[in-house]
């Protein structure tokens, strides 16, 4: 059996290129896999919202396999592939007719999908979720949409995947902290990845001087890339704030370098795509307090395992109470920690999810 592998890889700039290069040398120890083969008997692609995968969904329709959806909202994917016509075909194949103005109105408001509602409650899955062999997902949120847009699709959940490398040594992180400009004895908050809209980073701007004056000893680490340019122009005054450190897009080993630093990660995401975020699992693997918008898409995480902030009106203000609390009880950052490392391990394992993607590509072929 030879299986097809079409993802983006190592060094594309998305977490999806990660997690496949652990999945693809996971896969390679129960068999043969090759990385987007002419042929194959069972192909395997991995879908998200970067354009990089615009070639991955195109050849995901004409040659049928199983789709890993790492986004399960696909509508802003769409939204940058498709001409207005195509648009707004693609909109009535998935919500009938009646939909048609409402797709036009959309496309119309399109420069405010970013945070709009609206483009996360029309995912757009049916035409691969109908079209794939079968569709794998990582959570619950995730299955449920797939099921609403195909409900004669064969779904399989599998959990994350977490390959941990070589964990810095303490004097290295001490060194890099010093770099930043942070203070041994602080407190360390990180937000890492792309930051668009969805990543609530104006909450966490907009408590964060709160606090502050609550603990003097705060810092807030903001690493990663801007997608939206409406956000980073809202934003640049509150990165200027004191206790603010500002890094661009972190390449893979300075990312596990500075994910190593922080002492607790805020890493939410309202409206969600229904993914998991790979992140969030990463900085569990590590024993990091994760702070994740509380909703289906973690519902698998113990509730002692990580801090869960509701979305919507009260979430800025249980973000500034946990914000202040963290630092503030002794060893409770570092218990939460402990919980959540030991869920990463047994859960989200790469060698469980590659024995579980295998078994399912195996079925496939017989």
């Amino acid at each position: 059996m030879t299986v097809g592998f079409y993802s983006p890889l190592p060094p594309a700039r998305t977490g999806v290129a990660d997690y496949a290069a652990a999945l693809l040398a996971e896969l390679r120890r129960h068999g043969r896999v090759e990385a987007a083969p002419a042929r194959c008997d069972v192909a395997l692609y991995h879908l998200g919202n970067n354009p990089l995968h615009a070639p991955i969904y195109r050849r995901a329709l004409e040659h049928p396999g199983v789709a890993t959806l790492h986004d399960a909202v696909l509508h802003h994917f769409l939204l940058g592939q498709l001409d207005e016509s195509a648009y707004l075909e693609e909109f009535v194949y998935n919500y009938g007719e009646w939909s048609r103005d409402l797709a036009r109105e959309l496309w119309r408001g399109r420069a405010g999908s970013g945070a709009d509602p609206r483009y996360f409650e029309y995912p757009m899955l049916k035409r691969v979720a109908e079209r794939s062999l079968a569709v794998v997902v990582h959570n619950p949120a995730a299955r449920r949409a797939v099921m609403a847009a195909a409900p004669q699709a064969r779904v399989v959940e599998i959990p994350h995947l977490l390959r941990m490398p070589p964990v810095p040594g303490e004097s290295e992180i001490v060194r890099y902290r010093s770099r930043l400009g942070v203070d041994p004895g602080a407190f360390l908050f990180g937000v890492f990845g792309y930051l668009r809209e969805s990543k609530r980073l104006s909450s966490v701007l907009e408590v964060f001087p709160e606090v502050r004056r609550r603990q003097p000893a705060a810092a807030l680490l903001v690493a990663g890339q801007f997608i939206s340019t409406d956000l980073e122009r809202a934003v640049a005054p509150l990165l200027s704030q004191p206790g603010v450190v500002r890094r661009p897009y972190l390449k893979e080993r300075e990312f596990w370098l500075a994910a190593s630093a922080v002492d607790a990660c805020i890493n939410l995401r309202d409206p969600s795509c229904g993914e998991t975020s790979g992140i969030a699992i990463r900085m569990m693997g590590l024993g990091k307090p994760v702070l994740l918008t509380g909703g289906e898409e973690c519902a698998a995480i113990p509730e002692d395992a990580c801090v869960r902030i509701p979305p919507g009106p009260a979430e800025r203000e249980s973000l500034r109470r946990h914000m202040i609390l963290l630092p503030s009880i002794f060893d409770l950052a570092r218990s939460i920690g402990r919980r959540g490392a030991a869920h990463a391990a047994s859960c989200h394992a790469v060698d469980r999810a590659g024995q579980l993607y295998w078994e399912l590509l195996c079925t496939l072929v017989a």
